[in-house]
């Protein structure tokens, strides 16, 4: 009898971790999917499709890619002038970490 409650019980937390993940990639995609969305309609104009339209600015970079989360989180919030806008007052902290994570994506 033991036994079998021990085997029912393995079964179970088996079947709840094989959930859990499935959930968690499904949640990760739809985030990675938000900040590409995001990215689209905030950053693509000025930066490119794939970050490489300006040579200065090409965030597939070493340079960009090099740079600390805090410091990609800071540059998009606070912007760089004369041509980049603020978006710390536009964007939710967690839809900036999301566009830090999808530069990411861009690395060479």
């Amino acid at each position: 009898m033991r036994r079998t409650v021990k085997q029912i019980s393995f079964c179970v937390f088996g079947f709840l971790t094989v959930v859990a993940v499935i959930v968690s990639l499904s949640l990760l995609a739809s985030a990675q999917e938000d900040s590409a969305a995001l990215y689209k309609s905030k950053c693509a104009a000025c930066h490119g499709v794939d970050g490489t339209k300006m040579a200065e600015h090409d965030l597939s970079s070493a340079k960009v890619q090099k740079k600390s989360a805090a410091d990609l989180t800071a540059v998009i919030a606070d912007g760089r002038p004369p041509k980049m806008p603020e978006f710390g007052d536009k964007l939710k902290p967690e839809e900036i970490k999301g566009l830090v994570d999808y530069i990411r994506t861009f690395k060479k």
